[in-house]
C-alpha cells in the first residue's frame, strides 16, 4: 500500500493541475456480465442496481437469434427487417433483460453484433472464424433494423398485450479490431487492414438501420475496441502477416484505415488509399464525410481500455498505437485531428464500455491481488472523473466466471465477486469508490477526498430524501472510525470532491445507509500526517 501510494502521489502532481474545473459532470457507470444475465437475469439487474450502476451492457449475438444460423442460406422468404420473422424463443432472453433493466431505471446499451449466421459470411470461411467472416454489411444493417424496431417502444410481438419498451442507447459490433470477431483483420500480408473496411460497410448500415427506426437522437457508440494489437509483415511463422485472419489489429491502426488518413492523420492518397478503399481525390475526400455519417456523427468511439496488472497511469506496453487507461488522453486528441482532417470540429467523446482488473487468485498468472484491484479500480474512476471527454467508466463482470471451465488459469476472473458469490474487495470499492490522489501531509494542510456512493441517486428517487455521505476516520493508535464530516450529495451520479484536514495519521473510509438500514463501508485508505 505504501507503493501504492507513491505512485497515486506521483499521478496527482499532474492531475491536480487541471483542477476541478476539468472534472465530468456527465460520468455514468457501466457494467456487463453476460453470462449471469443469461442464467438469471432479475436477480443480476437486482444486484446491478443496488451497486449502484446505472447502465448495463448486453451483447446482443446475431447468430443467437437469426433462423437456421447455420445454414449456408437464410429461409425461404425470409425479411430480415422484420423482428416478427426470427424465432419468437430466440428474442425470449433479450425482451426480459430490456424489460427489467428499464423497469428498474437502467440504461440499456444494446452492442449489436457476431458471431454472424454462417448465410451472412462472405465467401469460404476458413478454421477459426468464430465471430463472422466478411459478413454482409446489407444482412447485418437488415438484422439491426430489426433489433431497433423491436426496441422502439411501439413494437408489440405476436401475443403480448402491449409493446415492448424502448432503448435509448446502442453500439455498433464488439472489438472489430479482433479477429475472433471479425475477420480477416489483414490482407496482402497483412499490409492492408481490411477489418477496418469491413466495419466501415457495417457500421454504414447500422447507422441507417437506427435513423431508419427512429433512434437517430439516441446515444450511438462506434468502436467497441480492443485496446492493444500486433503488426507485423509476412515472415515464414505467420505467411500472412499479423494480424492476419485473426490476430488483433492495433485500435489506432485501425481507426486510422477506417477513416482513411495516414499515420500523420491527413487524408490516404493515391494507391495506399485505393488499396484500402478510400477516396484516392480531394473531391472524393470531401465527399467521404457525407457518405459515412456514422463516422462523424456518433455520440462518441468507446474502447476497452484494460492494462491487465497495471495501475491506470500505465500501460501495459509502450506501444503508441494501443488505448489502455493511461492513453485515452492522446487517443482524444487523435480523434480529434481526424475530425478536423474533415472539416469537423468536434472533441470526440470518449465512453468505455469494458474495464476491471483480473486478480489473482483465482487467476494463476502474473496478475493483481483482490486488495490491489480495488485500489486501481478506485483509481481509475477518479482519472476519468477529471478527463470531461469520458462519459462513462465501466464494470466488467459482477462476478468471476467457473475457474473450471479455463482450470488452466482460472478465466477472466475481473469480477467484483468470486465464483460462487463471495465479494471480492473491489466490490466495497465500486460501490462506495474512495480515492485520495496524495494521502501524506503535514499537520494542518487539507488532503483531496473523492468519492461517490453510486446507489445513492437510486435512493433519493425511491424515497425523495437528500443524501449524504460520511467521511470517516480512524488514528494509526485507535480501531474505532469516527465520522469526520458529513458531505451532501448533490452530484446526479453520486460523486463528491471535497478538501479536508486530518490531525494526525490513520485510516479514512466512507460510509452510508441504504434507505433499508443497512450501513455499508468503503474500503480503507491510509493516510499519513507528518
Amino acid at each position: 500500500m505504501r507503493t501504492l501510494s507513491a505512485i497515486a502521489l506521483t499521478a496527482a502532481a499532474c492531475l491536480l493541475m487541471a483542477g476541478a474545473a476539468s472534472a465530468s459532470t456527465s460520468q455514468q457507470a457501466l457494467i456487463e456480465d453476460d453470462a449471469l444475465l443469461a442464467t438469471n437475469a432479475p436477480e443480476t439487474l437486482d444486484a446491478f442496481r443496488t451497486l449502484g450502476a446505472q447502465v448495463v451492457r448486453e451483447n446482443v449475438q446475431w447468430a443467437a437469434i437469426a433462423p437456421a444460423a447455420s445454414a449456408t442460406s437464410p429461409p425461404r422468404g425470409f425479411d430480415p427487417t422484420n423482428p416478427g420473422a426470427y424465432p419468437s424463443g430466440a428474442w425470449a432472453p433479450l425482451d426480459q433483460i430490456v424489460i427489467g433493466a428499464l423497469a428498474r431505471g437502467l440504461t440499456l446499451e444494446l452492442t449489436v453484433g457476431g458471431p454472424a449466421p454462417t448465410w451472412a459470411h462472405g465467401g469460404h470461411s476458413p478454421p477459426g472464424a468464430r465471430g463472422g467472416w466478411k459478413p454482409s454489411a446489407a444482412m447485418y444493417g437488415a438484422f439491426f433494423e430489426a433489433v431497433a424496431k423491436r426496441y422502439s417502444g411501439s413494437y408489440t410481438p405476436a401475443g403480448s398485450s402491449g409493446p415492448l419498451p424502448r432503448a435509448h442507447m446502442w453500439e455498433i459490433w464488439n472489438e472489430p479490431n479482433f479477429g475472433p470477431q471479425l475477420a480477416p483483420q489483414g490482407t496482402r500480408g497483412s499490409k492492408v487492414l481490411f477489418g477496418a473496411q469491413m466495419y466501415r460497410g457495417l457500421l454504414d448500415r447500422a447507422w441507417s438501420a437506427l435513423q431508419r427506426t427512429g433512434h437517430g437522437g439516441d446515444t450511438i457508440l462506434i468502436g467497441a475496441l480492443a485496446a492493444r494489437g500486433v503488426r507485423t509483415g509476412a515472415s515464414r511463422h505467420f505467411p500472412q502477416g499479423l494480424p492476419g485472419n485473426f490476430g488483433m489489429t492495433k485500435p489506432k491502426q485501425f481507426v486510422r484505415a477506417l477513416y482513411c488518413v495516414n499515420n500523420h492523420d491527413r487524408p490516404l492518397r493515391g494507391a495506399q488509399a485505393h488499396a484500402n478503399a478510400c477516396p484516392t481525390s480531394g473531391g472524393g475526400s470531401h465527399r467521404f464525410r457525407r457518405q459515412h455519417p456514422g463516422l462523424f456523427a456518433a455520440s462518441g468511439v468507446s474502447d476497452h481500455p484494460y492494462p491487465f496488472n497495471k495501475p491506470p497511469t500505465k500501460a501495459g506496453d509502450h506501444d503508441p498505437d494501443f488505448t489502455e487507461f493511461s492513453q485515452l488522453p492522446g487517443f482524444g486528441r487523435e480523434l480529434d485531428r481526424i475530425q478536423r482532417a474533415y472539416g469537423s470540429h468536434r472533441s470526440v467523446p470518449l465512453y468505455i464500455t469494458e474495464y476491471g482488473y483480473i486478480t489473482r487468485p483465482p487467476d494463476r498468472r502474473r496478475f493483481v491481488s483482490p486488495p490491489t484491484a480495488a485500489v486501481y479500480i478506485n483509481w481509475a474512476e477518479y482519472l476519468a472523473y477529471r478527463e470531461r471527454r469520458i462519459r462513462t467508466t465501466a464494470q466488467y463482470l459482477l462476478e468471476d466466471p467457473n475457474p473450471f471451465h479455463a482450470p488452466e488459469y482460472g478465466g477472466f476472473a475481473s469480477g467484483l465477486e468470486f465464483y460462487g458469490g463471495a465479494a471480492k474487495p473491489s466490490y466495497d470499492a465500486y460501490r462506495l469508490p474512495l480515492f485520495l490522489p496524495v494521502t501524506s501531509a503535514r499537520r494542518g494542510r487539507s488532503l483531496e477526498v473523492w468519492g461517490c456512493v453510486r446507489p445513492a441517486p437510486y435512493a433519493q428517487r425511491d424515497t425523495g430524501a437528500a443524501q449524504s455521505v460520511q467521511i470517516q476516520f480512524a488514528s494509526t493508535s485507535s480501531s474505532t472510525f469516527a465520522t469526520l464530516r458529513t458531505v451532501p450529495l448533490t452530484d446526479p451520479h453520486g460523486y463528491f470532491d471535497v478538501r479536508m484536514p486530518f490531525t494526525s495519521s490513520g485510516s479514512v473510509r466512507l460510509a452510508w445507509s441504504y434507505p433499508s438500514g443497512t450501513l455499508v463501508y468503503s474500503r480503507v485508505q491510509r493516510v499519513t500526517v507528518k
